[in-house]
């Protein structure tokens, strides 16, 4: 199936050229999915139309927060197979990203995926968010954080708020519970620094999704007592 004509529109939908070049990374990044799929688990979702709808299109609405476009380093965090942080690559090749997961098999993978698509200015990174956020040259060192993990909101932001430098911002893809999730984050997201500054519901004709863009911003510093170690971020949560 040629799916050319369905990314191309929901990159006119957040303003962005598709062309031949930009296709052709995505078809190699899904084949190398589908590839590994069956090697490691990548990803739940193994339909190759699947993959398009729910994964590439999904992240390409990330650029519906227009300041995210001026970025320059960006970090990826508990990226997985590479979502959103090599779509967006893909969208857009001068961001400078950083891929960080903790599971090293899924880091060979990404490490693949970089170099077939013949990107530069990315790198892969295998680690645990808690850990370098602590190490100098990683802290409050991105002008935005990305994350499209399965943690709640008040986990997921004292693992990416520290990583983003006064200014930024940190963007956490959420779905249908967001307002809940935001609710219950407001606290955490103060203590760390940051301020809620939109949420933004991603519309996508033709899949039945319901997800949003939370974006924080960082209106100051965060105290090195953040991240906690490893486990304590989520056995108890910031309150």
């Amino acid at each position: 199936m040629d799916y050319f004509d369905l990314m191309k529109e929901y990159c006119d939908e957040v303003n962005f050229e598709f062309n031949d070049e930009k296709y052709n990374k995505f078809i190699r990044y899904k084949d190398l999915i589908c590839e590994w799929n069956k090697k490691i688990n990548i990803t739940a979702i193994t339909d190759e139309y699947e993959i398009i709808k729910k994964h590439f299109i999904d992240c390409i609405g990330i650029f519906n927060f227009v300041p995210l476009r001026e970025a320059k380093n960006i970090i990826d965090i508990g990226t997985g197979g590479g979502f959103p942080g090599i779509p967006m690559k893909i969208i857009k090749d001068d961001f400078n990203i950083t891929l960080l997961d903790s599971l090293n098999k899924r880091v060979n993978f990404l490490n693949e995926v970089v170099n077939n698509l013949g990107f530069k200015n990315i790198i892969a990174i295998h680690g645990r968010a808690e850990d370098y956020a602590k190490k100098d040259e990683y802290r409050e060192s991105f002008d935005i954080a990305v994350s499209r993990a399965v943690a709640n909101l008040t986990v997921l932001s004292e693992l990416c708020i520290p990583y983003v430098k006064v200014g930024g911002y940190f963007i956490a893809m959420k779905g249908p519970s967001v307002l809940d999730e935001v609710k219950e984050a407001r606290s955490a997201i103060s203590i760390l620094g940051g301020k809620l500054e939109d949420i933004i519901n991603i519309n996508i004709k033709g899949i039945n999704l319901n997800h949003n863009l939370v974006i924080i911003r960082k209106s100051s510093h965060t105290n090195r007592l953040y991240p906690r170690k490893a486990g304590i971020v989520s056995k108890k949560p910031l309150k």
